[in-house]
């Protein structure tokens, strides 16, 4: 059996929200009420609750000359949904980081793009040379 991860997270604007995960990126909405929903991303649980104004306040880190929001998820895609996915958000203007490749050459070698949800979430996108080395150091 594959294993799939569930994440439950505040959001602002539950209609907003559905329609940036739909609309935008691509993915399916599942099971919704006046006070969540639940997003089908890549095959992963995602449900967004109701919960009106929160603070929402990360610092940044740098990994390899690249300023990076120490708060955030992401999706490890395989290459052509990477490529497709980057080229509709750069299309679009959606990015909030661009396409960046880290560990040039080095085991976990990988390249990302970043999001920004209407919530303030920053979602990763992310690539790998060779997918087996995810977990490689």
């Amino acid at each position: 059996m594959e294993h799939k991860f569930h994440i439950s997270l505040p959001c602002r604007h539950i209609d907003a929200t559905e329609k940036f995960y739909t609309q935008i990126i691509g993915a399916s909405c599942g099971r919704k009420s006046q006070n969540w929903v639940d997003i089908n991303l890549f095959g992963h649980q995602m449900t967004f609750s109701k919960s009106g104004t929160f603070k929402f306040t990360y610092p940044s880190y740098s990994f390899e000359k690249t300023v990076l929001p120490s708060f955030h998820y992401g999706i490890i895609l395989p290459n052509e949904n990477w490529k497709k996915l980057y080229k509709k958000m750069k299309a679009e203007d959606f990015l909030h980081i661009d396409e960046t490749k880290f560990l040039a050459g080095k085991p976990g070698e990988h390249k990302s793009f970043f999001l920004r949800d209407p919530n303030g979430y920053i979602i990763e996108f992310k690539c790998f040379k060779n997918p087996e080395s995810a977990f490689e150091s």
